[in-house]
């Protein structure tokens, strides 16, 4: 079988819509993660981020053949084919599931608490991490996307330029914005996370 470690996306893509599995595969293995990590923290559900992956490759073997490389990399056309289905997800309602602290999404525990936190910590821990999802959530499309993809999925901000096709002064600007917003939502969580700290329990996600 032959190796594909070395060959660019652009190669496997081609590759993959030739036919060859070995191809499609290894493309698979190479973005499927930054697209479950994005899906994931824009609809907060896991199992949706899942099946979003499925559905995205499935729509890159229909569509690839419009990837032109001159325009950006296959994972920026990836990721558009992702934030498509995003945005219809949108008009669906779907329940928060916790934001996981491990960078291994796949692998979560249940709990976000340390077994040695209190109950009442982890009442007061848990409150505050739906809050903090819930702002996100209620941010404009423009101001979610960065946080998400700077913040959330760790990109450059030329990273998350690509992503968004737009300039890196956007990313920075808007960045800046949401940041603002949020601090303004999450305000009033401020004093209680003074009464949490109060408690001895670890510092809260704001």
């Amino acid at each position: 079988m032959e190796n594909f470690d070395n060959c660019s996306d652009a190669i496997l893509l081609s590759r993959a819509l030739a036919g060859e599995e070995a191809a499609f595969l290894r493309l698979y293995e190479r973005l499927k993660g930054a697209i479950f990590r994005y899906v994931f923290y824009m609809t907060n559900s896991k199992m949706t981020a899942e099946e979003v992956v499925q559905e995205v490759f499935i729509q890159l073997l229909k569509e690839g053949s419009g990837y032109r490389e001159e325009r950006g990399e296959v994972s920026a056309f990836a990721f558009g084919i992702a934030r498509n289905f995003v945005r219809r997800i949108e008009r669906r309602e779907h329940p928060y599931e916790p934001i996981p602290a491990d960078e291994s999404l796949e692998n979560q525990p249940g709990n976000l608490m340390s077994q040695a936190e209190s109950p009442a910590g982890q009442i007061m821990r848990n409150e505050v991490t739906a809050r903090v999802q819930g702002a996100i959530a209620s941010l404009p499309d423009h101001y979610r996307q960065v946080v998400v993809l700077c913040d959330l999925c760790e990109l450059s901000y030329e990273e998350a330029a690509q992503q968004l096709r737009c300039a890196v002064g956007t990313v920075r600007s808007r960045l800046h914005r949401a940041h603002a917003l949020l601090t303004q939502k999450l305000k009033p969580l401020r004093s209680r996370e003074t009464d949490v700290e109060a408690t001895g329990t670890e510092g809260c996600l704001i």
